[in-house]
């Protein structure tokens, strides 16, 4: 796996060895930058579940201005932390154990206001809808914030939820992104 563009392009990501973990494809990164390209510049990004960090790390390759890492995963946090080093964003990025289900109260402490959330939680694990009514909870994202889940198809996501609109969604085989906006 490597970053699609930018500074950082070709830099080859670390992975989690098994299919524990199922990050985000090249093709499926690509098509969510795309889309998400006007505001991407200089934004404040929240990766949760992120696995990786491939989704985070793509966007401060693509000029995103900082970066904050959650996953609860103690080797994922190791995985992230080494694609941090390797990219050299030590200085914008900060790296969160949690478990996004349970809450996201550590996220007002890290004093950042976010531009852009990228959700990608395990499928079918049915955490999308407490993982979204806990970060509305937050009071962290800005007017207009995107949010942007990667889900099974079969994880319905409702076109109006806490706080949020339904602004998008695309198919990519087996994967739906959805768009939505913090309102």
């Amino acid at each position: 796996m490597r970053i699609t563009a930018g500074i950082h392009k070709g830099r080859k990501l670390a992975s989690l060895p098994g299919i524990g973990t199922r990050p985000t494809s090249g093709k499926v990164r690509e098509a969510i930058f795309n889309i998400c390209r006007p505001v991407v510049a200089d934004a404040n990004v929240l990766d949760l579940f992120a696995g990786t960090g491939a989704l985070g790390l793509e966007a401060l390759s693509r000029g995103a201005g900082k970066a904050v890492f959650v996953d609860s995963d103690r080797r994922g946090i190791e995985i992230i932390r080494k694609n941090i080093a390797a990219c050299r964003e030590t200085d914008r990025t900060t790296v969160i154990r949690a478990d996004i289900t349970a809450n996201l109260n550590m996220l007002p402490a890290a004093g950042i206001h976010f531009d852009i959330v990228f959700m990608d939680p395990p499928y079918l694990s049915h955490a999308v809808h407490p993982a979204l009514h806990n970060l509305a909870a937050t009071g962290t994202l800005t007017t207009g914030a995107r949010v942007i889940v990667e889900h099974d198809p079969y994880e319905n996501i409702p076109e109006e939820m806490a706080g949020m609109q339904l602004i998008d969604r695309r198919k990519y085989g087996k994967t739906l992104v959805t768009f939505l906006k913090w309102l």
